[in-house]
């Protein structure tokens, strides 16, 4: 995206966005944004919760209008939800608006970390790695198709991620 300093992390759940999204944010001195988290502040209410009223149809509309508030910011580091992709218009938002980069995970190594958590609706009463096999099935060709990179995560730490992204978005940048 020319001329915008803008970086978009999509990937699947477990993948390290919020995480390395920060680390990149205290890098690039930007602002950093959980797409995720503006939605529980916007709304007072948490995804598991508004996933249980709302449906994951109703969740995903609140997410691409997030989305859409969010990209006009600049600049930011901005973490997306895992399935963000899934919606055409937060696909192409994202797109236009700023730099992607995939954090590419395997789904023994997004099991091993969402088991850390209680905060994930889609993976509520089911066989977590079998679950995220298949959401990565559908969602991979997604998250590659609007990537201007992809980076991989698995058994790397927060700050060599961050680093390589770094790297690899100064490098997109126009020179000056």
């Amino acid at each position: 995206m020319l001329g915008s300093s803008n970086l978009y992390l999509v990937g699947p759940m477990g993948s390290g966005k919020t995480a390395v999204g920060k680390q990149l944010g205290r890098l690039l001195d930007h602002p950093f944004v959980d797409s995720d988290h503006e939605i529980e502040v916007s709304t007072g209410a948490d995804i598991p919760l508004i996933f249980e009223r709302e449906g994951e149809a109703g969740f995903r509309q609140r997410e691409r209008d997030m989305i859409a508030v969010l990209v006009r910011r600049q600049p930011v580091v901005l973490a997306t939800g895992g399935g963000a992709v899934l919606d055409p218009a937060s696909r192409q938002l994202l797109h236009e608006h700023g730099y992607v980069c995939y954090l590419e995970t395997s789904p023994e190594q997004q099991a091993e970390r969402a088991a850390r958590t209680r905060h994930r609706p889609l993976l509520h009463g089911v066989d977590a790695r079998q679950r995220l096999t298949e959401l990565l099935a559908i969602r991979d060709p997604l998250y590659r198709s609007i990537a201007d990179f992809v980076v991989p995560t698995d058994s790397r730490k927060v700050h060599a991620v961050a680093e390589e992204i770094l790297t690899r978005f100064r490098q997109q940048q126009p020179t000056q």
